[in-house]
């Protein structure tokens, strides 16, 4: 097993609404750009869709259980804002409240503290396509009147928040190359919605505070380590540049109060006063790790080595294959000592700036299925988490201040663009029957949060 932990160390696991729920149109949910991104013919690689994903909102009795029995403190899960919101604007559902109501409830009967994320992802259509969604400064209004919402009805049981789940992964993937929902392909003229996230972070910061003391505030950001392809003046420019992309832009802003060079120029809206919002002090600051990323000058006409994508053919920047480490099923390169590196350059760029971290996410899709006897062995993923743990425990052991772990993920889920053919969860999904069977891996969560409670 890994090394120790503190003994207030929190360990959880994470999923998110749009991936486990199902339910779309059931109690009053409407519908979210995700929704109408899937009814596309060609947008999900395996051609299904999350009207059902793991039957969460019915089955979510049984998840909790789950996670009782795997001896998790906290279980972070998002809010659909089209399941409380449905236009995204103006009448509250109570249905949809009513179902995060129940699910908050079963946790703290359960003893596992809730951590929901606000937003991962799955905007409101209504805001899409009338006010034209992340792009238009008007989300942020609409943003925070929701989160005052939610606050609302579960501030008194949930203490801890994440305001906004990987707004780099949202701007690239799903306004610059058209990727995920909403679809757009705006490549730089994405900037845009890089700051109404950041806004509408800080308005949601402000809503929450406003709301109690008691409440603790995060943000889940993803981050990797960028490696240099090659020893050109262009490919440490590249490199440089995607550094910037996705480990500074949104980053800075928050930590700083400050975009890095070039960038404050590109935002719309009064910046140096809306940085003052974005820039409000948290408590902690989330961290989603998977993988290094190595970049170099751009070659046109190949794709991403890891997702198959075609690159648009104008960006300054290509991601190289990393070579020499083992797989994931989804083809990304294990590298656990990067989290290690992340966590100190983090910790060295930032200093007094960088709240204490929660690992928000980390975790790896394996091709595992029950076998003859129903278990499900997955030792690929206990070598991952294995190895990701001590290198955790190596960058606070050199100083980082680092607080929880959350694995992805909890179930199999629908993996965005992938559909349901990538599979993270240290519980197995059949999504024809939505029978649950745990992997080896949760027995070895397991067996490590045991022996942690023990000492």
């Amino acid at each position: 097993m890994p090394p120790d932990f503190p003994g207030d160390f929190l360990w959880g696991v994470s999923t998110s609404a749009f991936q486990i729920e199902g339910a779309v149109d059931e109690d009053g949910r409407g519908p979210s750009s995700w929704d109408a991104f899937t009814a596309e013919p060609g947008r999900i690689k395996d051609g299904t869709d999350a009207r059902i994903a793991t039957g969460h909102y019915h089955r979510y009795r049984e998840d909790v259980a789950l996670m009782a029995d795997l001896g998790v403190g906290a279980y972070r899960f998002s809010i659909a804002w089209p399941r409380v919101v449905p236009d995204g604007r103006g009448t509250v559902n109570p249905l949809g409240l009513d179902f995060y109501d129940r699910l908050v409830d079963e946790l703290c009967a359960a003893g596992i503290a809730p951590v929901p994320t606000l937003f991962h992802w799955d905007t409101p259509l209504l805001l899409e396509e009338e006010e034209g969604g992340w792009r238009a400064r008007s989300i942020t209004d609409r943003f925070a009147d929701y989160v005052a919402a939610v606050a609302d009805r579960l501030g008194d049981r949930v203490t801890r928040w994440i305001t906004i789940n990987e707004p780099a992964e949202f701007t690239l993937l799903g306004h610059g190359i058209g990727e995920h929902a909403p679809g757009h392909r705006l490549l730089f003229d994405a900037l845009p919605v890089a700051h109404h996230q950041l806004l509408a972070h800080g308005r949601a910061t402000r809503a929450l505070r406003a709301a109690g003391d008691r409440h603790r505030v995060g943000v889940a950001m993803s981050h990797t380590p960028v490696w240099t392809a090659g020893g050109t003046g262009d490919d440490r420019a590249a490199a440089d540049l995607y550094d910037t992309l996705m480990n500074r832009l949104f980053a800075d802003p928050i930590l700083t109060g400050r975009y890095p060079d070039g960038f404050a120029e590109a935002m719309p809206g009064p910046v140096e006063d809306d940085l003052k919002a974005i820039s409000a002090p948290l408590d902690f600051y989330g961290v989603n790790y998977y993988n290094p990323s190595l970049v170099g000058a751009p070659r046109p006409g190949e794709p991403d080595p890891y997702s198959g994508i075609a690159l648009p053919p104008d960006l300054p920047f290509a991601l190289h294959d990393i070579e020499g480490y083992p797989r994931t099923a989804f083809g990304w390169p294990v590298v656990p000592d990067g989290l290690r590196e992340l966590l100190v350059a983090l910790r060295d760029r930032y200093g007094e700036a960088l709240p204490p971290i929660v690992i928000t996410e980390n975790g790896c899709s394996c091709d595992d299925a029950p076998d003859g006897d129903g278990r499900v062995a997955d030792p690929d993923r206990i070598a991952y988490l294995d190895g990701h743990l001590r290198a955790l425990r190596e960058a606070m052991d050199a100083g980082v201040d680092v607080r929880g772990y959350f694995v992805w993920s909890l179930l199999d889920n629908f993996e965005w663009a992938e559909g349901h053919r990538q599979r993270f969860g240290l519980v197995h999904v059949d999504y024809a029957t939505l029978h649950r069977t745990p992997k080896d891996s949760f027995a070895w969560y397991k067996e490590l949060l045991d022996r942690e409670k023990a000492r």
